[in-house]
């Protein structure tokens, strides 16, 4: 008498791109007909999430589109779908004068969404349009996932892949402005910015990518008010170097032990690239692709310190902005309707006429000053302690003791297979964490491939389990 093959359930918390890749490429390194993949996503569409969802026009990404793929090794295949589904031909804004893609974001979200269609119409992954309310272990190694308006889900094995919590607006802004109209929390939120009026003194909270987002978007909307980006260091993201040049530089070989030595090497292989007319992005480059090895060469007390004062600079060297979005900002820079100012807020009032004062110690001399503006908009970036509170499953499972916030402040603590590890160091069995939540181990997971590497990773880990189970070997289509 022949069994009947067991059918195993994978559920993946999250469809934005940590969580459709990892999808699809589970179900490529499963036999077909043994598992089947349910993903949680609230969105219309897989592989969208916070990042490609996007309506906005200006919303670009922000490298070129020949180093954006869902797939490692094809390196343009995601140029090619731009080419093939005629998605180029209707934005000739995408392509730079030296022939350089930077499409729309949300053009990348399409893309990986028709990756995952075959896997659909198949049904070997199904779609979700829910929020998870719970996860939880039921004793027989397998877990109970509640969504709102499902059915319950009881999975062999679920992946986390939610996306970062929302931005944690300054304590001061947070109590003074409550309500008020042109106060915006979170820049993410679609239509956020349209009770901004064209005339406005803009007051931005935060320097970096989605500042400059922020910026694009006001300017195309026809604003041409003062706009002012504060941030604790004044720093700005920077631009592309689109000339081809090899990464430089050497940080794995007798890796740095201190974030201090960490930083005089980059300087020091920044001055000899320069010396060799080489740009600093180059130096960037090579770090970003060892970043891995190089975070986990440093104990955590120096991971912290680089963390808290080395992090910023890396954010704006490391996360550049596209052409199209760079200009927009050297325009307003130029025509002097755009401020950059280090400072940090100290005080904010809301007057009665509508106006919001807001007080700044400057940087450079510690003076305070005020600045009165019209609209405030925080971009800070995501508030990484509040991760285990912006998920009500999370919020469960962490409660249980199943999961912890890691040692540095990035996201939730994790074992070197990517599975969550509780108070006690053991780790989660049948669990695992995609995506940029897990970068407290693994390090530079924020480009969309370390992402999609992690992704891999995890898929390969959870077809191991799940083959190892019904004593098979794992394979791949």
């Amino acid at each position: 008498m022949i069994a009947t093959p067991v059918i195993r359930s994978v559920a993946i918390v999250g469809g934005g791109f940590a969580g459709a890749a990892a999808a699809y490429h589970l179900a490529a390194r499963l036999p077909h007909g043994t598992a089947r993949i349910t993903v949680y996503e609230p969105r219309a569409f897989l592989g969208g999430g916070l990042a490609y969802d996007t309506e906005e026009p200006v919303h670009r990404i922000n490298v070129p589109a020949v180093r954006m793929t869902l797939l490692p090794g094809d390196d343009e295949h995601f140029l090619r779908w731009l080419a093939d589904s005629g998605t180029l031909a209707d934005d000739p804004a995408a392509t730079t004068a030296d022939g350089h893609v930077f499409a729309r974001r949300s053009a990348f979200g399409r893309y990986v969404a028709a990756q995952l269609e075959p896997l659909l119409a198949s049904g070997v992954v199904e779609h979700r349009k829910a929020r998870v309310r719970a996860v939880a272990p039921v004793g027989d190694g397998r877990w109970r996932v509640e969504a709102e308006g499902c059915s319950t889900l009881l999975a062999d094995v679920v992946i986390v892949a939610t996306t970062h919590p929302s931005p944690q607006a300054p304590a001061a802004l947070a109590r003074a402005l409550e309500g008020h109209p042109r106060y915006v929390p979170d820049a993410t939120v679609p239509g956020a910015l349209s009770p901004i009026r064209s005339g406005d003194r803009v007051m931005i909270v935060g320097a970096g990518l989605t500042a400059a987002d922020v910026i694009a978007v006001l300017d195309a909307a026809g604003h041409r008010g003062a706009i002012a980006a504060v941030s604790r260091r004044g720093l700005r993201s920077r631009g592309h170097h689109l000339p081809p040049q090899e990464p430089f530089g050497e940080f794995v070989t007798s890796p740095a032990r201190s974030a201090r030595s960490l930083l005089r090497r980059v300087r020091r292989a920044v001055a000899e690239a320069a010396a060799v007319g080489v740009t600093w992005h180059a130096v960037f480059d090579r770090l970003r692709t060892q970043g891995s090895d190089i975070w986990r060469a440093l104990p955590v007390i120096e991971q912290r310190r680089l963390v808290r004062f080395l992090r910023p600079y890396w954010d704006v060297h490391r996360f550049r902005i596209a052409p199209q979005v760079e200009a927009v900002i050297e325009h307003r820079l130029a025509a002097g309707t755009l401020t950059v100012d280090a400072a940090a807020i100290v005080g904010v009032e809301r007057q009665e006429t509508g106006e919001i004062a807001v007080r700044l110690r400057q940087r450079r001399d510690g003076k305070t000053v005020e600045k009165r503006c019209d609209a405030v908009v925080v971009t800070t970036g995501p508030g990484h302690s509040g991760v285990l509170r912006s998920q009500p499953f999370l919020a469960g499972l962490a409660t249980a003791g199943v999961l912890q916030l890691d040692t540095v402040g990035l996201g939730i603590a994790v074992d070197d297979s990517s599975r969550p590890l509780a108070a006690d160091g053991r780790s989660a069995q049948a669990l695992y964490i995609a995506g940029p939540l897990a970068r407290g181990t693994f390090g530079e997971l924020m480009g969309l491939p370390q992402v999609t590497e992690h992704a891999i990773f995890v898929a390969e880990q959870v077809a191991r389990d799940l083959m190892r189970a019904d004593g098979m070997a794992t394979s791949s289509r």
